[in-house]
């Protein structure tokens, strides 16, 4: 992260930036290609889609070798529906195109969050942030998260009163749940801060709009998420998997239990409480940048689920930390890029629920990782004010 400040005159040639980014982004392309990934969750959206066209049940459908759920809302199967007319491989590389392309556009509004407007930062940050475990997980299984980033920082870094900032958090939040924790803080903000209340009301209005949307197309796939899928987060998978870096699967980890029940509830709504009132302060206070910061890490804190791909919001923290703090921004680079959580005994045989301390601390990295950067944002707010 430290790129952003490099005074070496080359480094900062565009057309070196342009060529670096290029030439990680075509290793990275092999490397995977090598790997033989799977992109088994793009196959997974591509039978959404087949299973709206063809008028099947979304949410008793099993799909892939590993049998795999629908686990995202009626109108995110809408969207998926033109993956259907395209071929595998076609689909397969556009697809990782596409992701490649959104991990720039996260670079830079993450950079313009942060007040920086440099296209070789842009580039420079992209090449290496392509190699982080989130993005790489991103790409190897063809999921959505830099495309959900990507349309929350997009309404997000729009001037205050932009008559269009909210449509596209909207979306997202229709799409998956977890961009309505942004929402929420917007919603809260609001209270006090009128710039945040049009993109608030239009945030709701559009996600409002696209569910009903979703049940007018589809009424029994709608009725069965919002009254029973929505609320059995054991359709997604087992609690302390270590992918799954919420609190939910800490706790689950650390109890040696797959169900943490109340401890996971307290926990979660003491780290909402505690992450909403860091971000809204930051918000109330011009802090735009902080603000998304604190909203990032306490939404994957609290999600039931936060897959260790959820995590792609470390590109636009890093960036934030490599501004202010080079420090801990490289030893947040480095852990996101040390793949550690695989490091532990994992697996359908669930060895995670008997994992050692040193085990679960390499499997709590990314919540350990938030807490840290949601307690320095409390302080640096409560030096602030003094």
């Amino acid at each position: 992260m430290t790129v952003i400040a490099l005074p070496v005159t080359r480094l900062r040639s565009l057309p070196t930036a342009a060529a670096a980014c290029l030439l990680s982004f075509t290793v990275f392309w092999c490397a995977q290609r090598a790997a033989d990934v799977s992109m088994i969750d793009l196959m997974v959206y591509r039978a959404e889609g087949g299973a709206v066209r063809a008028g099947q049940d979304l949410y008793a459908m099993r799909t892939t070798a590993a049998r795999l759920p629908t686990t995202y809302p009626p109108f995110a199967a809408l969207l998926f529906t033109p993956l259907t007319l395209l071929g595998v491989a076609e689909m397969r590389a556009l697809v990782t195109l596409e992701n490649l392309a959104l991990l720039v556009a996260l670079v830079h509004l993450s950079l313009r969050l942060a007040g920086r407007r440099a296209p070789e930062s842009t580039l420079w940050i992209s090449a290496l942030a392509v190699w982080c475990e989130p993005v790489w997980t991103t790409l190897r299984y063809g999921q959505i998260n830099l495309l959900l980033a990507v349309a929350v920082l997009w309404d997000l870094t729009r001037k205050d009163g932009h008559r269009w900032a909210g449509v596209a958090l909207g979306l997202a939040a229709a799409v998956k749940l977890t961009p309505a924790f942004f929402v929420l803080h917007l919603l809260l903000a609001a209270v006090v801060r009128r710039p945040c209340r049009r993109p608030a009301a239009l945030a709701v209005a559009v996600f409002t709009a696209a569910t009903f949307t979703a049940a007018a197309v589809l009424p029994y796939d709608s009725q069965r998420f919002w009254t029973d899928a929505v609320f059995t987060a054991s359709r997604v998978g087992h609690a302390e998997d270590t992918a799954n870096q919420s609190l939910r699967g800490v706790l689950a980890r650390l109890l040696h239990t797959g169900d943490p029940g109340l401890w996971w509830a307290a926990a979660a709504a003491l780290a909402a409480a505690a992450g909403l009132t860091v971000a809204v302060r930051a918000e109330l206070r011009g802090e735009r940048a902080a603000a998304v910061a604190a909203c990032a890490a306490t939404a994957l804190l609290v999600s039931p689920v936060s897959w260790s791909h959820h995590w792609v919001w470390c590109v636009p923290v890093l960036v934030l930390l490599g501004t202010y703090a080079r420090g801990p921004a490289a030893a947040a680079w480095l852990l996101f890029c040390s793949y550690a959580l695989w490091w532990v005994p994992h697996g359908p045989a669930r060895p995670e629920l008997a994992q050692n301390i040193g085990q679960m601390t390499l499997s709590a990295l990314y919540p350990l990782t938030a807490v840290a950067l949601l307690v320095g944002l409390w302080r640096a707010q409560a030096v602030a004010k003094e």
